[in-house]
């Protein structure tokens, strides 16, 4: 895999001859697979570990739990292809890369703890048909969500998954030892080995999550605290279980979902705005933003249907392409391939059952406060006027502070806790969205 990574620090300022350079240029397999490969490591790790918190999270069991890992892994390489490959009107066209999402994570444990794990696919299956619906209007409803409105639910999600990594860090949900000194002492070695991996380049600092859970794994096995009696039972060979969860729809849900799905579609046109930019050096077009958020949507769709979270597109994929600029798409197809055949081996599913909470928590820390991070910086790159500081002030203020004391909704009806109480995003975008639309902008804005 070395030559994989010889791309990165060659000046793209030069005329390029190489395919792997052009979106529909003809690579050999190869030179390909590597890549595509790659583009996998970086997002391996943050496609399984939103399932294992959640299903950690709901306290579902070990079988189950295998299973879905195995479905997530199967149904973001099929989502990945809708992206790379459109038909009608679903897909971008755009060498983006399909992983089940990490900001449903709130949402999902609010929904799955008051109705059960088959509402929270009910409601996916539904806020999935919602955003091809959105997805399909996409061009007259982007004025709704400037940077400002799409920066603060990146930073509520970042906030709001703090307290999960933490929780990880010290053992997880239902952990008789937890904080015990053995897990505190995995997650922050698990957390050395990542910072010490991001002082590289190429290969070693693309893979550095995936490095530091290795690590941490090895480390946790030496210590006696894991079990692989479910390793050595499961099969090298199963496929992909259709429907392990029945759907159950409840409204609360579906409107908390709902919800989540428009910040995921605001979420998913910086992403393809940000290949677009990043990798082919022009704006993205209308037809590709449609495509990319209805394919989202599909792609969520498929996940309920396998009994998974929503699916999006990854930013640390988009990040690779910018500084790779590979954009070939058959590229990227061949590191779907790979993913998709990983949903058929029930045996690497297991390994990630039955890993120590507190080795995911090491890198859950870090992958969340990136998050945060993220969302400051797309932030920092906006005006901070009056205008954007109310709603920046209001929005973090009543969103964030909500989701941290529930209880101030509590003689409400239940629905308005269930929806909005539960974790600061969805408050925190609903405020945002609001004050965006009431609050007068100056001439020069307008125009």
């Amino acid at each position: 895999m070395t030559g994989a990574f010889l791309f990165e620090g060659e000046s793209y300022g030069r005329k390029k001859k190489d395919s792997i350079y052009e979106l529909d240029g003809t690579v050999p397999l190869k030179k390909a697979l590597p890549l595509g490969i790659q583009h996998i490591l970086a997002m391996f790790l943050g496609n399984v570990s939103p399932l294992i918190i959640v299903c950690g999270m709901l306290e579902m069991s070990g079988v189950l739990k295998m299973t879905l890992i195995q479905n997530a892994m199967f149904v973001a390489g099929i989502a990945t292809l809708f992206q790379l490959y459109p038909f009608w009107k679903i897909g971008s066209g755009l060498p983006i890369v399909m992983g089940t999402s990490s900001g449903f994570i709130g949402t999902a444990k609010a929904i799955g703890a008051a109705f059960g794990y088959g509402a929270l696919m009910g409601a996916g299956f539904i806020g999935g048909i919602f955003e091809m619906v959105l997805g399909y209007f996409i061009k007259p409803l982007r004025k709704l969500f400037p940077p400002v409105v799409t920066s603060l639910v990146i930073i509520s999600i970042g906030l709001s998954l703090l307290p999960v990594g933490i929780n990880y860090f010290g053992g997880g949900n239902g952990a008789a030892d937890f904080g015990s000194t053995n897990h505190l002492l995995v997650g922050t070695f698990v957390i050395i080995v990542i910072l010490v991996a991001k002082q590289f380049k190429g290969a070693i600092n693309n893979a550095s999550i995936l490095i530091g859970i290795v690590a941490g794994y090895i480390l946790a096995i030496m210590l006696g605290m894991v079990d692989f009696t479910q390793v050595a039972s499961a099969s090298w060979f199963a496929l992909p279980a259709f429907m392990p969860v029945a759907f159950e729809f409840h409204g609360q849900a579906i409107i908390a979902m709902g919800i989540m799905f428009i910040a995921t579609t605001v979420e998913t046109i910086g992403d393809v705005s940000g290949v677009a930019n990043g990798g082919l050096d022009r704006e993205a077009t209308d037809k590709e933003l449609q495509g990319g958020v209805m394919a989202d949507g599909l792609g969520s769709i498929l996940g309920a249907v396998f009994g998974v979270l929503p699916n999006t597109s990854f930013s640390q994929n988009v990040g690779l392409v910018a500084v790779t600029k590979v954009v070939n798409r058959f590229v990227i197809m061949t590191g779907a391939v790979f993913l998709i055949l990983c949903g058929f081996c029930p045996k690497l599913s297991a390994l990630f059952s039955v890993m120590p909470q507190s080795v995911l928590g090491g890198a859950a820390v870090i992958m969340f406060a990136m998050i945060l991070v993220s969302g400051i910086q797309s932030l920092t790159r906006e005006p901070l006027d009056e205008r954007n500081g109310l709603i920046v002030a209001l929005a973090i203020g009543l969103g964030v502070g909500i989701g941290n004391v529930p209880a101030v909704l509590a003689q409400l009806p239940s629905w308005v806790g269930n929806i909005f109480a539960q974790n600061g995003i969805i408050m925190t975008f609903v405020i945002a969205t609001l004050l965006n639309l009431i609050l007068p902008k100056k001439k020069s804005e307008k125009k």
